[in-house]
């Protein structure tokens, strides 16, 4: 082919390359006819090949004229693209439009956590009874948390399968009550103090968790008896679960109560005719409670002969799931929004 064929052929390519991105409408498109042309085995490269075969003078025209069918069909190609990006953004715009007129769309919020909510009633109804509220570290030393508290050195709870101990033997303080032995050693009687807070124990189960709320009492005086204990059950139980719920106090042992009982109220749920709640029994157990054994009087700093009174202690999370029918403690602590959008 000789120079003048080459350079019409050329003219041609670029003319027909540049008009074909007309009728394109996809980008996908537009790119497959570029190769077509301008690609490593286009037509343009095709023609290209015959450039060996001519002269010096006719290398050079058939250069400039390959140039130009190029750079036509790149400004062609160019040109495509951007009216095709323009008519995909306006047609996104068209279909992503904003009607700023219309009302705006309330966030969705998630009231207070049910364990939470939980606390602040019992806070409540403990502080209208006439009960200070005290507070102290979760994490603890062996004095506060057990000595004090007349644990005896073999006790289960000092093991270390029990309790997150530290390797310089402080630990996660396994329940309130130390906060109790901080108030005696710091305050004279009477004391009348409630202590709530997150407590930690190795433990956990549909109704255990490692990490859990309690709520303790201690109420110091010279003439607290078990009768100021048993009436301070009764208003607990009656304000937090209704005027008429029964209590009962059932023999237990605990290491820093003499006597201790465990309490049961009477069933919420059937009205103590027996349930599955209440295992048919008509009672459900809701906390420990006691005379302050001698010994914890004196580690704290108080003496018994003068003074005694009463502790009791209950898990946030029982209370919890008595009030709303939650038969998984570990259901508060996964954080699942349709479960906390419940309450």
């Amino acid at each position: 082919m000789d120079t003048e064929a080459l350079i019409e052929k050329l003219q041609d390519l670029g003319r027909e390359g540049s008009e074909a991105f007309g009728a394109c409408e996809r980008l996908e498109d537009a790119i497959q006819i570029k190769n077509r042309y301008l690609g490593k085995s286009g037509q343009v490269a095709e023609l290209m090949k015959y450039l060996r075969d001519l002269p010096p003078e006719g290398k050079r025209d058939v250069g400039q004229a390959s140039n130009a069918a190029k750079q036509s069909i790149e400004a062609a190609f160019e040109g495509r693209v951007s009216q095709i990006k323009a008519a995909e953004l306006a047609r996104r715009l068209e279909e992503e439009r904003v009607d700023v007129t219309l009302p705006g769309r309330a966030p969705s919020v998630v009231g207070g956590h049910p364990v939470q909510t939980v606390m602040w009633e019992l806070i409540d109804l403990f502080t209208d009874l006439g009960f200070d509220v005290a507070e102290g570290p979760e994490i603890e030393d062996d004095f506060h948390n057990f000595e004090a508290l007349n644990f005896p050195a073999d006790h289960p709870a000092r093991d270390m399968q029990d309790t997150f101990m530290f390797p310089d033997g402080r630990l996660l303080r396994t329940h309130t009550s130390p906060v109790q032995v901080r108030t005696m050693l710091a305050y004279e009687p009477p004391i009348q103090v409630i202590s709530p807070g997150r407590v930690y124990r190795c433990d956990s189960d549909i109704t255990h968790s490692p990490v859990f709320h309690q709520i303790e009492a201690l109420h110091l005086g010279p003439k607290v008896t078990m009768r100021d204990l048993i009436g301070t059950l009764t208003a607990f139980a009656e304000g937090y679960f209704g005027v008429g719920t029964k209590v009962r106090l059932r023999p237990s042992f605990f290491p820093f109560t003499e006597p201790s009982a465990e309490v049961d109220i009477g069933c919420v749920f059937c009205n103590q005719a027996g349930c599955r709640v209440c295992k048919q029994t008509g009672w459900i157990e809701i906390l420990g409670c006691g005379m302050v054994d001698p010994n914890v009087l004196i580690a704290g700093g108080i003496d018994p002969e003068t003074t005694q009174g009463y502790a009791l202690g209950l898990g946030v999370e029982r209370v919890a799931m008595l009030k709303y029918g939650v038969n998984d403690i570990r259901l508060f602590f996964e954080n699942d929004l349709r479960f906390l959008k419940q309450f």
